[in-house]
This record gives structure tokens, sequence and C-alpha cells, in this order.
């Protein structure tokens, strides 16, 4: 058990059957009433963030998340099968859990996978995936009235603006955290 005092940001807890890992933290303490603790939480199960209200001293479990290396296979219709390297099992994880790490993913990929007691929550990204740009605008030179962009697809047909400098065929990193252009790789 933990006291809802002692949360931070990234410690995981179960709360009335829900796993969460907390965002942020707010004690707000006034002369004379005991101590509310805010704490902006995301639900691992369902990806909804929200805020909890709790009084000072109040306890929870801790929920200790397991990370698996695995290798992403292939998609295999409504959902994406992954491999332990180590034992060979497979899990498959539905699509609809996945929509947005779908973006960045590409076959025999190592990505992490998170587990509370057998039961898979998600998958980790790194912070930058390289992929290969497959489809791109032409450059127009003297188009920069506006922002020095151009519309392009990547490998996985993720959408994304480049730099005019950008060709057919370049690898480039992409963020995983809000799907923007990154750099070169």
């Amino acid at each position: 058990m933990i006291l809802v005092n002692d949360l931070k940001p990234g410690t995981t807890f179960e709360n009335e059957g829900n796993i969460f890992t907390v965002l942020d933290i707010e004690h707000n303490k006034t002369a004379m009433r005991q101590m509310i603790v805010k704490v902006k939480v995301k639900n691992l199960r369902s990806g909804v963030i929200n805020e909890i209200s709790f009084t000072g001293g109040d306890k929870v479990e801790q929920a200790h998340i397991d990370k698996k290396e695995m290798q992403y296979l292939y998609d295999g219709g409504d959902a994406l099968v992954f491999m332990d390297s180590t034992t060979y099992e497979q899990i498959e994880i539905p699509k609809s859990r996945l929509e947005w790490e779908m973006q960045f993913l590409k076959e025999n990929d190592t990505v992490t996978i998170t587990m509370y007691e057998n039961e898979v929550l998600g998958l980790l990204l790194p912070d930058k995936v390289a992929l290969q740009i497959v489809e791109c605008e032409p450059a127009v030179k003297g188009d920069t009235a506006t922002s020095a962009t151009k519309n392009a697809k990547v490998e996985t047909g993720l959408d994304i603006r480049v730099p005019l400098f950008i060709q057919n065929g370049e690898m480039v990193l992409i963020s995983t955290s809000d799907g923007k252009y990154s750099g070169r790789a």
C-alpha cells in the first residue's frame, strides 16, 4: 500500500479495479481542513486521462507493471502478433487498442510490451522511430511564403509534414508522441 501523499509522476497504482499511472499531482492544504490530494492519472486499460481526488492519508495498492521486449511479427487481420525472442511465445493484441502505435510499427521491430498480472496493457514505443518516405510532393521553388514544408507519406501509411529538401526514399525520424517530423535518420 502507498500513501497518496507519496505518489509521484510515473508511479502506477490500482484503485477501484483499474490500473493508473500518475501524470501529475497537486496537494491542497488549508488551515482547518484535511489535505486534498488531486492526482491526474491515465487509465492503463482504456487510455483515458482524468483526475482523482483523495483525502490526505488515503492508501492505494501499488501496481507492478511488467515490461517485456517482444518482436512485432505481422498484422493478423483484427490483431497484431508479437513474439517473445527468448521463449518464442506469441501474443495477439487487438488493433483497437493500438491505433496510435500502429502508425510507427514495421515488421520485425522490437517493442516493449507492458503487462499487469499476465494481462497485456499495451506497448511502449521509443521516443523517435526511423521510417522511409514512400511518397512526397515536389518542392516548388519560391514556395516559402507560408511554412516551408510539404506533405509526405511514410512506409507505415502515416501522413506527415516534412521540410522541402526531403525526397522520396529518404529515412526520417518521427516523434512517436505527436507524429511529427523530427529530423533525418
